[in-house]
């Protein structure tokens, strides 16, 4: 009965179709590209300079070693964006796996700069740098004259390699410093992207599920008002579906094993599982599933260079306000039941 039992699942198991028409085999492809270099290729470059020193390489680690000091201010400078590579149609051909999807509300006129929150964070945010950091759903054509930066953590920019991609497609660090520089160019149409809920919003990322760490996220709202940059609402539709999670509800074991380490090293680790290499049943590659990225309309920032508690409260309720009422507009459209509220904790 056993033996009946294991047969019976792998028989059932979807396979991978090799046979496939030509475009879902181009957009397979480029995800397993992306995902080679972002994550088994990171692993390796952090222990790449050790193996450069003990094999001899000294040449090649000198002058990478080099290169790194003189460039270690990137991340915090704006980094240096290629457009030739946030080109490349192989963006969108991983944006079509999905497919993720971009949606206009409103205009975001070249002569100012922008903040946009991004919600919610799911596993990795897929949808915010497939949009505004590849370029894989025409974020540049919809928003002519708006040159985008997307947030992340700066521990990202320690790998070699690793960090001269990221910021290729123009990722830079998520601090004050970074943000400040970016948003205080005396260039208008800059527009800084951060998933604001991070590692915390990430241990909440199930599919079907709308809670958003939110209420006493108020940093990008001071950062708005100290730079003057308009504030924009983000809501991506399917982004907690591309994974699934292990059931971790708050009180749990494991849910406190999960803080207790986000507390110590800053970084959440949900377990979670998507589809395989060559099977759809389980593995670490994201689900193909609809993420649809609906981008709200500005809210009117003063510049506020010393902004006062009050001040940022009253504009961040405000913006929460906007994303809520974002939320309810669209979510009928992208399969989210009429009755969902979104819950902000």
């Amino acid at each position: 009965m056993l033996n009946y039992r294991v047969t019976n699942h792998i028989t059932n198991i979807k396979w991978v179709n090799i046979f496939s028409p030509w475009e879902k085999q181009r957009a397979y492809s480029a995800l397993l590209l992306w995902f080679v270099l972002i994550y088994p290729i990171c692993c390796l470059m952090q222990i790449f300079p050790f193996v450069l020193f003990f094999t001899g390489q000294w040449l090649i680690l000198a002058a990478y070693g080099v290169w790194y000091l003189y460039d270690r201010k990137s991340p915090r400078r704006g980094g240096y964006r290629s457009n030739w590579f946030r080109n490349l149609r192989v963006h969108k051909w991983f944006a079509e796996y999905f497919p993720i999807r971009l949606h206009k509300t409103a205009e975001l006129p070249a002569d100012k700069n922008y903040l946009l929150g991004y919600h919610p964070h799911g596993i990795i945010g897929i949808g915010a740098w497939s949009c505004f950091g590849f370029n894989g759903c025409n974020a540049f054509e919809m928003f002519e004259g708006i040159r985008f930066n997307v947030c992340t953590l700066p521990g990202n920019f320690t790998a070699m390699i690793r960090r001269e991609i990221l910021m290729s497609i123009g990722m830079i660090e998520s601090s004050k410093e970074s943000i400040e520089y970016v948003l205080n160019s005396k260039k208008s149409g800059r527009a800084v992207v951060i998933v604001v809920g991070g590692a915390a919003e990430a241990l909440d990322a199930h599919p079907g599920k709308h809670t958003l760490t939110l209420a006493n996220r108020k940093g990008f709202v001071r950062e708005a008002l100290k730079t003057g940059a308009q504030l924009v609402p983000v809501y991506a539709f399917g982004e907690n579906d591309v994974y699934k999670q292990i059931n971790n509800p708050e009180g749990s074991f494991l849910r406190k094993l999960q803080e207790w380490g986000k507390a110590k090293t800053g970084i959440s680790l949900p377990l979670i599982y998507g589809r395989g290499y060559f099977q759809m049943a389980m593995g670490l590659l994201p689900i193909n599933t609809p993420v649809n990225v609906v981008v709200g309309a500005p809210l009117k920032v003063e510049k506020t260079e010393n902004p006062t508690n009050d001040v940022i409260d009253k504009l961040h309720q405000e913006y929460m306000n906007a994303l809520s009422d974002l939320f309810d507009a669209h979510k009928s459209k992208y399969g989210v039941d009429k009755n969902v509220k979104l819950i902000f904790q």
